[in-house]
């Protein structure tokens, strides 16, 4: 009953848009125009070269690393060192949502975990992974991927660690018993033999979608370049070489379905991104619907009150899984500051009010409240430390 009034609520929707909707004023026929050659654009520069491997890897982690393996580094008597460490990292080899994160983070949180590595866990899970990496640095600047990497990875361990200094006799009490998480059962293949599997993947995304370096360019990057696409076939006959010699049909084919359900997953809600972006905020230095000073009054510079209301309004809007990177093109596209945007990349992602919901049914209010508060404080000084230097 639920699916078939979404399907109506959807249908009215749409319905509504078309009825009442001036298409025919030039700024929305300006608009839709802007949203339609954003579109474009994603697809002819980003689809194939970087979406697409990346979403083999992720299918590939999903299928072949065991979830006990994982779990258990979560658990009251792993190593903090390693626990942490493994829970703010955890988020470069997924590609989820920060909903779709939330059973796995109920269950870490169920199993046992502490407090600390679980909300490292939850906020890394979202905050970064190889898509929004790849996709960051290659439309929005390397400076930016590279900050944004940066500080999802310290984000999760500052975060984690003052989660726990704060529930420390919280976390005591609910800690009346361990949780012993069994391994996985024996594989043919060998660690190493994964682990290079993956890698080679990686490689394949990096080359692939390696940019043109800036005219006049002289030395390491040139030669990459221009060598690009000779490396990629190089890499896909490795994998191919791997694939036939350590994988068995049945697991291939399970990869392939596992990436299959990434790309339905996101595929759809990453076009409806990019055309809403466009829409509202056009290309850069093409105007749409909402004025560029309206961006530039709010967002623009690198005041303490442009960088809170980015973490605060990141904070709140739901974006999926990298939404947030064509709707930032357009944002600074009309004038909004670099610590501002860093600070939406750092909030946004990993929080939205739905999420917010389920994880105050999880952990309660008060944890929640100060979870959502670390990241919105740590996101507002981080993008003005960013915006005094790249601004």
């Amino acid at each position: 009953m639920m699916k078939e009034r979404t399907k109506l609520l959807w249908i009215l929707g749409i319905f509504a848009v078309a009825y009442y909707v001036p298409w025919s004023h030039p700024v929305i026929r300006q608009s839709g125009l802007e949203a339609f050659l954003m579109l474009q654009e994603y697809a002819r520069e980003h689809v194939l070269t970087c979406l697409i491997p990346a979403f083999f890897i992720a299918g590939a982690i999903a299928v072949f690393i065991s979830q006990a393996s994982v779990l258990k580094y979560f658990g009251a008597q792993a190593n903090k060192i390693l626990s942490y460490s493994v829970a703010s990292v955890s988020g470069t080899i997924l590609a989820v949502c920060s909903c779709t994160v939330l059973p796995l983070f109920a269950g870490i949180y169920a199993r046992g975990a502490g407090i600390g590595p679980a909300t490292a866990f939850l906020y890394s899970g979202p905050a970064i992974n190889v898509l929004a990496i790849s996709l960051t640095a290659k439309i929005l600047g390397w400076q930016l991927g590279l900050a944004r990497a940066v500080g999802a990875v310290s984000f999760a361990v500052i975060t984690g660690l003052l989660m726990a200094l704060i529930f420390r006799k919280d976390d005591a009490a609910r800690a009346t018993g361990q949780i012993y998480v069994p391994e996985a059962g024996a594989k043919e293949r060998t660690l190493l033999q994964d682990g290079l599997y993956i890698f080679t993947m990686v490689l394949i995304l990096v080359f692939a979608a390696f940019a043109r370096p800036a005219a006049g360019s002289a030395g390491l990057w040139p030669a990459i370049f221009a060598a690009k696409w000779y490396i990629t076939v190089a890499l896909l006959v490795i994998l191919g070489f791997m694939l036939k010699a350590w994988f068995t049909r049945d697991e291939c084919k399970d990869w392939v379905d596992s990436t299959w359900g990434f790309m339905k997953q996101i595929f759809p809600l990453l076009g409806a991104g990019v055309l809403v972006a466009g829409f509202m905020l056009g290309r850069p230095g093409h105007p749409a619907l909402i004025p560029e000073q309206w961006v530039s009054a709010l967002l623009g510079g690198n005041s303490l009150w442009a960088n809170l209301i980015a973490a605060v309004a990141g904070a709140l809007m739901y974006f999926a899984t990298l939404t947030e990177v064509p709707i930032l093109q357009g944002l600074i596209g009309s004038g909004m500051g670099q610590g501002p945007a860093l600070a939406l990349l750092l909030a946004g992602p990993a929080l939205s009010l739905p999420n917010m919901l389920v994880i105050g049914s999880v952990m309660g209010v008060k944890k929640t409240a100060t979870f959502c508060g670390i990241i919105v404080v740590l996101s507002t000084i981080a993008g003005m430390i960013y915006g005094s230097f790249f601004g």
